[in-house]
């Protein structure tokens, strides 16, 4: 269950948005606000998990609240222009919407939410509870799990990511940033040796100066990335 709060001062609005998160089952509504200094109170003496957020409003504008917090929950923006769409994805929103919403529309960037909240739970756990050896990513509107053991590699692909599977010729391919990714994987199994390539280090084959082999797959190394070799070689020795 995700404690969520709506924020959007045009009543109307936060209405038909109350309504959308009460047809979502795994949504528990703490508060809906008509501005950010509401929702501040709020989330001072409750635990919020997603804030839906409205973007132009008087006073404090919902891009300013975001950059406010030091602690942020997930956001997804919902507002009536497309032009901060840019600059919401800057400050790694789960999603973007734009008025009037669909329910259908609604429903997949609340399931974005909470798998990135599973990802982000699978990440913060204490080691003793999280003994977890898979995650869930969000794709065709389902949350699909994948087994750590059954990754090979992961690529970005801008806004998205390609992993690679063992068990499937095909790969997954879902709406998530590398960055999050890579943190909510488990270090002692994942390397990132790319700006845009993460692997298994168990899959590993071969190792070159600039590159890596999983089977035929040669994987760049990035500049930045060079000390991952010695960690690579450690591991094959």
């Amino acid at each position: 269950m995700l404690n969520c709060i709506a924020i959007d001062d045009e009543p109307l609005a936060l209405e038909l948005l109350e309504d959308n998160i009460s047809k979502v089952p795994f949504l528990k509504l703490v508060a809906a606000c008509e501005n950010p200094l509401q929702a501040m109170r709020i989330l001072e003496k409750h635990p919020v998990d997603l804030i839906f957020l409205d973007i132009q409003m008087p006073g404090l504008t919902g891009l300013q609240f975001i950059q406010s917090l030091t602690i942020k929950p997930l956001f997804i923006l919902i507002t009536a222009y497309e032009k901060y769409a840019l600059e919401g994805y800057s400050l790694d929103v789960v999603d973007y919407l734009v008025k009037p919403v669909s329910l259908d529309r609604f429903i997949k960037a609340c399931n974005k939410a909470r798998e990135l909240h599973e990802l982000r739970s699978l990440k913060q756990g204490p080691p003793s509870e999280n003994s977890a050896d898979y995650f869930f990513v969000n794709v065709d509107y389902s949350l699909l799990k994948i087994s750590f053991s059954d990754i090979l590699w992961i690529e970005s692909l801008k806004d998205y990511v390609k992993i690679n599977l063992k068990s499937s010729s095909k790969p997954i391919i879902t709406r998530m940033s590398m960055k999050l990714l890579e943190e909510s994987l488990p270090a002692d199994k994942f390397l990132r040796v790319h700006k845009s390539f993460i692997i298994s280090k168990d899959q590993v084959t071969a190792v070159r100066k600039n590159s890596l082999f999983i089977g035929t797959m040669e994987i760049p190394v990035g500049e930045n990335y060079r000390d991952t070799i010695a960690i690579i070689t450690g591991k094959l020795s």
